[in-house]
């Protein structure tokens, strides 16, 4: 079963021990959109800012689990920050994940 589920999400991320074991939560939408609601655990670098604060990210020394509207931005995130030799996964849309992960 868990085979089928891996192959269907193509991920077997546990977001669960990563945020547990104290990953950031890197929210990329607007200043806007965050400020219409976001997880309170997470910081908001829009995704057009993302190239700016590489080192700041890179220097934490933990995973980050990018999250967006949709997917697609914190997709785009994912990719340059890995480029940049961050640990990074994709948590896709913030609302979906605060429910799935109860974070508040």
């Amino acid at each position: 079963m868990f085979s089928f589920f891996k192959k269907w999400t193509g991920s077997t991320t546990n977001f669960a021990e990563l945020i547990e074991n104290g990953a950031l939560l890197l929210d990329v939408r607007t200043k806007t959109e965050f400020e219409a609601g976001h997880i309170a655990k997470a910081k908001n670098i829009p995704l057009d800012q993302l190239p700016s604060k590489l080192d700041q990210l890179k220097n934490l020394g933990k995973p980050v689990i990018t999250l967006c509207r949709s997917g697609a931005r914190s997709g785009m995130a994912k990719g340059i920050l890995q480029k940049a030799g961050v640990e990074v996964y994709n948590g896709g849309g913030w609302i979906a994940f605060k429910n799935k992960y109860a974070v508040k």
